[in-house]
Order: C-alpha cells, then sequence, then structure tokens
C-alpha cells in the first residue's frame, strides 16, 4: 500500500513540475509558427527531390553496370 502512495505522490510531483516548465516556454507566434512551417515543408520537397534524382542516377548507373 505504501509503495502505491508513494507512486501516486511522485506521479504528482511529476506534473506538477511538468506545469510549472510549461508554464516558462515562450511560445512562437502564429506567424513565426507559420513561417517555420513553410520552411519545414521546403526544406521537405527540396530534399525529397535531391533524393528521387540520386536514386534514378543510380539506377540508371546500376543498369549500364549490370548490362
Amino acid at each position: 500500500m505504501k509503495v502505491l502512495v508513494r507512486w501516486f505522490r511522485s506521479l504528482k510531483s511529476y506534473f506538477i513540475e511538468a506545469w510549472g516548465e510549461l508554464r516558462k516556454v515562450t511560445w512562437p507566434s502564429r506567424k513565426e509558427l507559420w513561417n517555420s512551417t513553410i520552411t519545414v515543408l521546403v526544406v521537405i520537397v527540396l530534399v525529397g527531390v535531391f533524393l528521387g534524382i540520386v536514386d534514378l542516377l543510380l539506377t540508371f548507373i546500376m543498369g549500364l553496370y549490370l548490362r
């Protein structure tokens, strides 16, 4: 029984401390969040295109090698 009480107290303490840390966070504005989202999406597309081109080149080279 004491173990269960200790566990609930530590769980309560964890959530109180986590809530305190969340209050210290400086959240981005809507504009900053939008700009960051657009940046991430552009980078994802660019990396995807780059990897697609590399994949096509390597496939072409391997096709020539195995022929």
